[in-house]
């Protein structure tokens, strides 16, 4: 990962902060939510009453999702 791609990817987790549901999509089937950030996606949990995000895993696109 290009430190350019770091730089993007944290700049959009400040903005999911901010308001997480304008950004994110729920991934189907189980209780995670991805970010789009280029061609890297951001699989995270949220925990709605405290507003507690965990990020999961970070990775390209091609295969973020296979282990999940």
């Amino acid at each position: 990962m290009e430190s350019v791609d770091a730089e993007r990817i944290l700049g959009k987790m400040k903005l999911v902060s901010k308001n997480p549901f304008h950004y994110i999509k729920r991934l189907k089937g189980i209780p995670l939510y991805s970010l789009r950030t280029g061609n890297y996606r951001v699989i995270m949990s949220i925990e709605r009453e405290k507003l507690v995000i965990l990020v999961v895993e970070v990775g390209n696109r091609k295969n973020v999702y296979d282990d999940l």
